[in-house]
């Protein structure tokens, strides 16, 4: 199964970005973690089927109504085989 690591950057600390990830990451049905990053970005690393990961970094770009996304970085990543999704 394709997975990813995605940065995002922008506004999105302290705006609910991370619990609408996970929010969007349970309807979508891909399992992983997000976690705020030291230099104010959000880490969401993501696994799932193809059109699963595209509904989700359409979702990433998007964020909640707080956050301002201004970019989203996606490096393929080793499947980690893990289930659920999760808040670090």
């Amino acid at each position: 199964m394709p997975a990813f690591r995605y940065v995002v950057r922008g506004r999105v600390q302290g705006v609910g970005y991370r619990y609408f990830v996970l929010r969007q990451a349970d309807v979508i049905g891909v399992s992983g973690f997000a976690r705020n990053l030291p230099d104010g970005g959000v880490e969401v690393v993501a696994e799932g089927c193809d059109e699963a990961l595209a509904r989700l970094e359409t979702a990433l770009r998007e964020g909640p109504a707080f956050a301002e996304v201004a970019s989203v970085e996606r490096d393929a990543v080793a499947e980690r085989g893990s289930g659920g999704f999760h808040i670090r």
